[in-house]
């Protein structure tokens, strides 16, 4: 896409679109979110930062990926540079209102940290940290549908009464369902009624127990992390394998447990799969509620969508809306960020936000290797082993419940995701008539937007599809 004639901050937009879809929230949100698009010169881009921490750690962690965004938004090989916003900002055409270009940004990395969350690196490390709360992540944000109901009602009555109902509570789902954001709605709440509270990722808690160690300071850590009327602990799963962190967890656990302070605590997976971690974890997390969030039905990922649209003062047509909820199905995050990067687009390409736009979004998604297109018998081969039906059975004339099913998932699928027409699946599966296909679809469409068993088994198909 040509963008010659566009501001750095469009282009940047509709990078950050892309990132989003690649970066993990929590890096999103901490590295990425409070940076501009600065300026657009002679094959160089210029991100604009808050300080120059984060334009250290973009430079060394991120650039790759940045850099690839950006060029696939310009269409052309660009460098990539990292500036430090001076205090008075930066004007939208790249140039600093209170320096010239190529002046020494030292005076700039004197000024204030404009992201309270940045600002905590900076701090010395004997001091306690703030907590880490994203304001955006609250109850009142947070779209409940069949797929996290029990997850809402259980983080809710948790933030209403902390200690003394679900304690642990565990919440766990893949990347993107938002127990993160429940994790933070439950802290924002405890903040507002005056609580003493620690939110800390798995790696930061094990990176300052590790350094509390080095640096003889353990005492003051577990002070620390006890005194806490709620911990709140994201990404459990990051403990396996960490044997000396694991033993200042349990200590940790167990002190704030038997003084009735509330733990929240979020994985990737159920306590019963965290097969690494000691058992006497493992049995003390099973010991409150552990509930699930599963990948949103069409209906929530439809409200998601209009609520997120709303929040950016943008009314996409009803079938923007529906080809997105239709096509993105795996996560929120890349749902959110699907949106957010068509919006970006129509803005920086001066086109209208509607059903062609969204749909050269998703495909240059797609080139940029998000996730390629699977081939028929990929297909066929992921859904056998999932259901356990044998590739003869499944294009045979069996027609058993189980077998039924297998096959009209691999028709839905096969239509979806490998782009198949009707009468091709027909003729991969066995089928005499297209119409089969076409029943066999519209099936699936209807009952897996009711039927959440359905809805994991053709997630887990796709997840088991051979990537990029």
């Amino acid at each position: 896409m040509s963008s010659r004639t566009q501001q750095p901050s469009q282009i940047w937009d509709a990078a950050l679109g892309e990132l989003q879809l690649q970066v993990a929230r929590p890096a999103f949100e901490t590295w990425l979110k409070d940076t501009d698009g600065v300026a657009h010169r002679d094959g160089e881009f210029v991100v604009g930062t808050a300080n120059a921490f984060v334009s250290e750690m973009l430079e060394h962690r991120m650039y790759p990926l940045i850099e690839r965004a950006i060029e696939h938004v310009i269409g052309e090989p660009t460098s990539v540079r990292f500036r430090v916003n001076a205090q008075s900002g930066i004007s939208d055409d790249g140039q600093s209102e209170t320096s010239t270009p190529g002046e020494d940004d030292r005076e700039q990395q004197r000024q204030p940290s404009a992201s309270p969350r940045l600002a905590e690196y900076g701090r010395p490390a004997d001091l306690p940290l703030p907590p880490s709360l994203n304001s955006r992540y609250t109850f009142e944000r947070f779209i409940v549908g069949k797929s996290n109901e029990l997850a809402h009602a259980a983080a809710r009555a948790v933030a209403d009464n902390p200690g003394n109902v679900y304690n642990p509570l565990v919440m766990y789902s893949e990347v993107g369902l938002g127990k993160t954001h429940l994790l933070h709605a439950i802290g924002q709440q405890a903040l507002a009624k005056g609580m003493s509270l620690i939110y800390a990722t798995t790696e930061e808690f094990t990176n300052e127990y590790i350094r509390a160690i080095r640096e003889g300071k353990t005492e003051e850590f577990r002070q620390k992390y006890r005194s806490a009327g709620l911990l709140l602990l994201d990404d459990i799963q990051f403990l396996i394998g960490k044997e000396q962190t694991q033993e200042g967890f349990f200590h940790t656990f167990n002190a704030l447990h038997m003084s009735n302070r509330q733990i929240v605590i979020t994985s990737d997976r159920p306590v019963s799969s965290l097969k690494i971690l000691e058992e006497r974890i493992s049995s003390r997390l099973s010991g409150g509620l552990v509930v699930d969030i599963q990948a949103p039905d069409l209906e929530t990922r439809l409200a998601i969508l209009r609520a997120k649209a709303e929040q950016m003062g943008i009314k996409p047509g009803k079938q923007v809306i529906e080809l997105l909820g239709a096509r993105i199905y795996r996560n929120i995050r890349e749902l959110e960020g699907s949106l957010n990067r068509t919006v970006a687009y129509a803005d920086l390409m001066q086109r209208p936000l509607d059903a062609e736009l969204v749909n050269q979004v998703i495909a240059d998604a797609q080139d940029a290797g998000e996730r390629r297109q699977p081939s028929e018998q990929e297909v066929i081969d992921a859904v056998s082993a999932h259901f356990g039906v044998d590739k003869t059975t499944l294009c045979g004339r069996k027609r058993d419940k189980k077998t039924a099913l297998a096959r009209q998932v691999a028709m839905y699928i096969l239509r979806e995701d490998a782009a198949m027409g009707a009468t091709a699946i027909a003729r991969a599966l066995g089928r005499k008539d297209h119409s089969t296909v076409l029943h066999g679809c519209k099936t699936i469409e209807n009952h897996q937007n009711v039927d959440a068993k359905l809805r994991r088994d053709i997630l887990q198909v796709r997840e088991a599809l051979p990537q990029g």
